[in-house]
């Protein structure tokens, strides 16, 4: 997947888990709760699974169930939502062209399989 040129300056991503998917059609931002912040080396893995995610044919649903948003110590730097159903993803940030802003991954690939165990060890048991 092709992240946002201001993915370098990531100091922390906030793990995202959404509460209203229906809202993300044709929403100006991801919305939902916060479940876990991932900092230092954890940041940084979770982007490079990101950018590891293959790309994949759309489904169409985009029902997405989980989200991240980049940050700096001082921005916003981006947000993306996952559809795991659909392999679709949106993505918000500044200045960002519009071919990137909904993009597809498989969502059955190694990467994406770990990206997804990763945000479901965030919810308690």
């Amino acid at each position: 997947m092709l992240l946002p040129p201001t993915h370098g300056k990531t100091e922390f991503v906030e793990v995202v888990r959404i509460t209203d998917p229906v809202r993300h059609i044709g929403s100006e931002d991801l919305a939902g709760d916060t479940v876990a912040i991932w900092e230092g080396d954890q940041a940084r893995q979770a982007l490079s699974l990101v950018a590891d995610l293959p790309g994949s044919e759309p489904y169409r649903c985009f029902l997405p169930g989980w989200g991240i948003r980049a940050r700096s110590s001082t921005d916003r730097l981006f947000e993306i939502a996952f559809c795991f159903r659909c392999h679709g993803a949106r993505i918000w940030g500044p200045d960002l062209p519009v071919e990137q802003r909904g993009q597809t991954f498989d969502a059955k690939s190694p990467a994406a399989l770990e990206l997804l165990h990763r945000f479901r060890s965030c919810l308690p048991d």
